[in-house]
């Protein structure tokens, strides 16, 4: 089953050495097969959030909602099962600053 693993509440530039962590992470989950994508996001700050609301797009610079833990980036893997995911999240660095939300995804096939 593939998860994604959500990062809130942290930067890579608050981690000592974030980038090589974060590189040393990819590589053992690439190791153990269960790697399939990843990508930082710029800061909250670079967001634009769009509303419709009667059929009107609503843009605002900022993100969706003002809290102290925004997304970061994610990673995306193929596990086994919920218990692996974990193991995984557990590992992650950038858990040591901040969240890693585990999310199934669903398997939906768009036509």
């Amino acid at each position: 089953m593939r998860y994604m693993l959500l990062i809130y509440g942290c930067h890579r530039e608050e981690l000592p050495d974030g980038y090589d962590q974060v590189n040393a992470y990819v590589k053992d989950l690439t190791a153990r097969g269960v790697f399939e994508a990843a990508d930082p996001l710029h800061l909250p700050a670079t967001a634009t959030t769009v509303r419709v609301r009667d059929d009107e797009a609503l843009i605002t610079d900022g993100p969706f909602a003002e809290t102290h833990e925004q997304l970061g980036g994610y990673f995306i893997v193929n596990c086994r099962d919920l218990d692996e995911a974990i193991e995984l999240a557990a590992l992650c660095p950038l858990a040591k600053l901040g969240t890693v939300e585990i999310r199934p995804i669903l398997e939906v096939t768009f036509r």
